[in-house]
């Protein structure tokens, strides 16, 4: 998956946005909340997971527990550029409702959640 393309699909997802925080960091969040992370150049991808997918992705070895975010349920993948496209777009999704789940409801209905 190309950089542009992880970043359309993320802030394709309702009410997310982008922000640019540690440096050149490109933090996607919906209502202020972090979901999905990558480095300045897109080269690497960081999401909240599911407690079964962060199990499943990281005792198969293909995605490792993010730093600094691992007790939150948070992988990492290093090479964005070799991930599917399709398996991306749905953990973002995934990602973003875990996160948008926590929202309040007033907060949800000012995003078009509720």
């Amino acid at each position: 998956m190309s950089p542009e393309a992880l970043e359309a699909a993320a802030l394709a997802l309702p009410g997310a946005t982008l922000s640019i925080q540690w440096g050149d960091d490109k933090v996607y969040k919906v209502g202020g909340k972090m979901f999905a992370a990558t480095d300045g150049a897109g080269s690497n991808l960081s999401f909240k997971a599911t407690d079964i997918a962060f199990e499943a992705l990281t005792e198969s070895g293909r995605a490792r527990p993010a730093p600094y975010l691992a007790k939150s349920k948070w992988v990492r993948f290093d090479d964005v550029s070799a991930l599917d496209e399709a398996e991306v777009q749905d953990w973002l999704k995934t990602a973003h409702a875990l996160v948008s789940a926590k929202l309040t409801k007033a907060a949800k209905r000012e995003l078009g959640l509720a």
